[in-house]
């Protein structure tokens, strides 16, 4: 009976504990298209990819970063740019892509980016099971 009851204690603090907030990719396919790393229903974002339907120009949002002006190495798979990054907000960086650059596409082949900023490196990984969001999101940015 008592080992009854340490179980139902158990089961009933895993219920009323909160979980951890659940990371995952959205796509909102409005004007402009976002593809956005955040926790739904919140606003915490890590970061997000936005274009104007059929023009090719996607603009990354880094989050949190401090504001600042400057060049960004960014690298997927054997592909690298530069690009210049501006404040976004009051508490991110934001820069340019092309969603046709050999980069952008090497990052919709296999979901893995990575930004350097200086000494610091942003490693924006998209999981499997979330690729297909970031193909449409390419798709629709390019045509």
């Amino acid at each position: 009976m008592i080992g009854l009851t340490g179980v139902a204690m158990t089961l009933l603090i895993q219920l009323t504990t909160p979980s951890t907030p659940a990371w995952t990719w959205t796509l909102y396919d409005d004007d402009p298209l976002v593809l956005a790393n955040e926790v739904p229903d919140t606003a915490r974002l890590r970061s997000t990819f936005e274009c104007e339907p059929g023009s090719s120009v996607v603009r990354l949002s880094l989050y949190p970063a401090t504001p600042a002006h400057g060049f960004a190495r960014v690298t997927a798979g054997a592909a690298a740019t530069t690009a210049a990054f501006e404040p976004v907000r009051v508490d991110g960086l934001r820069l340019i892509l092309r969603s046709d650059h050999p980069v952008f596409a090497a990052f919709a082949a296999d979901g893995h980016l990575d930004v350097m900023i200086g000494d610091e490196r942003r490693n924006i990984e998209v999981q499997r099971t979330h690729l297909a969001k970031l193909r449409r999101f390419t798709e629709l940015c390019a045509s």
